[in-house]
């Protein structure tokens, strides 16, 4: 069987785009020095708010809104236990995944196997049907481009302008940040909240797009790799995309090598995204000088106003 590398490269973005919403959205709230490993919750939560969505009314720009909302308001809930109440952050944010997976298969059950409307491709079909160049760039959904273009821009939000700046610095020592009157659990709540909505477009892309489908349990990880893919990517958003890429590369192969029934077993394949990414990640992990050095300092800390 000889794999088409237009198909791949397609299939690569798309498998891709979920995992580099979710990844972009905790990177900001990393950034922010706030830890949470609920993506997974926030991301299955997304997906069954947008299918649910979808079905009921037809239209895939309020489905994708809704995922937004019913992962932001979960990571609400996370916001409130970590910064007004002081939990830890660490198991607040394993709480909230087994949260958000039992909710999201209580709100699914009757889901599965629904109809959902077709999500429109944004640019002419003219343009989609050119040799190469249309499926590999101009054949995606608006998701997708949102997804990429979110890339650059949290690039140069953080970089280059003032609010990145302040997020930086709430990120990196929080009591600075308080003494020069910045608003830090304002700063960070808003980061999880932003972080929560982009998880959840990245779980309503997965079932309203992707899948079109609700599956229980559909994520199958992918808030996990999104949190991986934020440390082996040094808390940068270029190679945040760079490491989503190779997820979905990897994962858009097995699938084809499956197909072909190649004499590897199927749960090897089936697991060998996630090994790949295990394994890139202790490689770029293993200098922990660095690692530390890119790492926000206030990461994970709780911040306790004393004035």
């Amino acid at each position: 069987m000889i794999i088409d590398p237009v198909t791949l490269i397609v299939a690569l973005v798309t498998i891709s785009t979920p995992v580099l919403l979710a990844a972009l959205g905790e990177l900001v709230v990393e950034k922010a020095g706030v830890l949470n490993l609920g993506v997974e919750g926030m991301m299955i939560m997304g997906a069954v708010c947008g299918f649910i969505v979808a079905n009921l009314t037809g239209s895939p720009t309020l489905a994708f809104l809704a995922g937004m909302a019913g992962a932001a308001a979960l990571s609400a809930i996370f916001a409130v236990l970590t910064q007004f109440l002081m939990s830890n952050q660490v198991a607040t944010g394993l709480a909230l995944t087994l949260f958000g997976l039992g909710l999201a298969a209580l709100l699914g059950v009757g889901y599965e196997g629904q109809p959902i409307p077709d999500v429109a491709k944004p640019l002419p079909e003219m343009l989609r049907t050119i040799p190469v160049i249309g499926p590999i760039f101009l054949g995606h959904d608006l998701v997708t481009y949102i997804a990429i273009f979110a890339v650059f821009a949290i690039w140069y939000v953080l970089k280059h302008t003032r609010l990145g700046l302040i997020i930086r610095a709430v990120g990196e020592s929080h009591d600075a940040a308080h003494a020069l009157g910045y608003k830090v659990i304002r700063i960070r709540f808003a980061a999880i909240l932003f972080g929560g909505a982009m998880a959840g477009l990245g779980g309503a892309f997965l079932s309203v797009v992707y899948v079109e489908n609700w599956v229980q349990g559909m994520t199958a990880g992918a808030g996990w790799i999104a949190l991986a893919l934020v440390v082996f990517a040094a808390w940068k958003p270029g190679r945040v995309l760079f490491g989503a890429w190779l997820f979905g590369g990897i994962a858009a192969l097995q699938l084809r090598l499956q197909a072909a029934e190649i004499g590897v077993p199927v749960a090897l394949l089936d697991a060998s995204p996630y090994l790949v990414t295990i394994i890139v990640l202790v490689i770029m992990s293993s200098d922990r000088a660095r690692t530390a050095l890119n790492a926000p300092a206030a990461l994970g800390k709780t911040f306790h106003a004393t004035g």
